[in-house]
């Protein structure tokens, strides 16, 4: 199912004045609630909780971006298409462990993302941050609120019970691969040391696939995205199309963000792109300082996973 995006209204950014308007527009879109007053509505901040801008990569200078980058320099080099098709096929299995969403939730504690510029706090926060500032928003849209809070919980395959895998396994933007690795990727000059940067099969725009064959045919580059919709859909959850769209490409900034790969989609990826640009406002701009009381929330959150998921799932 697809869910047509014909309730959200959005607004321009513009953080001095909100205009608002009733037309979609997928560029520099800030949504808010129909129900919200001017007052109510969720504000990007203009800086992110280090005071810098948010997903600014470029202060060489800085010791958190050196080591984003160097993250980068090592994800590039080692996604390719042969390790997506392992990573598949041995997490898919989902024969690590069983137990319910929240019991991940609290697991996802022990993650730090290296990957992040941005934050520095308990993922955790940062699920609960979005979910809440979301739900705010958009407040009949419940299976937006569950999506946010667990769109980030396949980083728990950086934990010792999951494999441990590394961080550029797991975390950072994601990309197609088994095609042309778009210049709108960050940090695109390390995919040169990629073994299927010269491979004349992937190489191409297309590569192994066709123009609009849709993502659900494209192989990602692995990490906890693609991790999370596997479990999401291989347990059964009743979360629209549209959600589970936003857990698997949440990541893909060269697509949302820098409007990179368009020529992979059909008219189901459009339909969802325009819920995960929404989204993706949430997903960025809520990093902050200011913790949630979980206790608080937790009743609310626990009611929707019942509502979407099993009790138990497999891991």
């Amino acid at each position: 199912m697809i869910i047509p995006l014909e309730n959200p209204v959005l607004v321009h950014e513009d953080f001095g004045k909100q205009k608002k308007t009733e037309e979609l527009q997928l560029d520099n879109i800030i949504p808010t609630s129909k129900t919200s007053s001017d007052d109510d509505v969720f504000l990007a901040p203009e800086v992110n909780a280090f005071g810098r801008q948010f997903r600014d990569y470029a202060d060489a200078n800085n010791e958190r971006q050196k080591s984003v980058e160097e993250f980068y320099k090592t994800q590039h080099t080692n996604q390719s298409l042969d390790f997506v098709k392992k990573m598949r096929h041995e997490y898919g299995k989902l024969d690590k462990m069983v137990m319910n969403i929240w019991e991940c939730c609290e697991l996802l504690n022990e993650v730090v993302d290296e990957s992040d510029p941005d934050l520095d706090e308990p993922q955790i926060q940062h699920l609960l941050q979005s979910a809440e500032a979301i739900r705010k928003d958009y407040p009949d849209e419940d299976w937006l609120h569950l999506t946010a809070l667990i769109h980030d919980l396949g980083k728990v395959l950086t934990l010792p019970q999951f494999g441990g895998l590394p961080q550029w396994a797991v975390v950072g933007d994601t990309f197609p691969v088994g095609c042309a690795f778009d210049e709108s990727n960050i940090h695109h000059k390390y995919f040169m040391e990629n073994p299927d940067f010269n491979n004349p099969n992937y190489n191409t725009k297309t590569g192994i696939y066709s123009e609009g064959c849709g993502l659900e045919n494209v192989f990602m580059s692995w990490g906890h995205d693609d991790y999370m919709y596997l479990v999401a859909k291989e347990n059964g959850s009743t979360l629209p199309s549209a959600g589970l769209f936003i857990i698997r490409y949440h990541s893909f900034y060269p697509l949302h963000k820098a409007g990179g790969y368009t020529h992979l989609l059909n008219e189901g990826d459009k339909d969802n792109l325009k819920w995960l640009h929404v989204f993706n406002k949430y997903d960025l701009y809520s990093k902050s300082k200011v913790q949630v009381d979980v206790e608080k929330v937790k009743p609310y959150y626990m009611s929707l996973i019942k509502k979407y998921f099993p009790e138990d799932l497999r891991w």
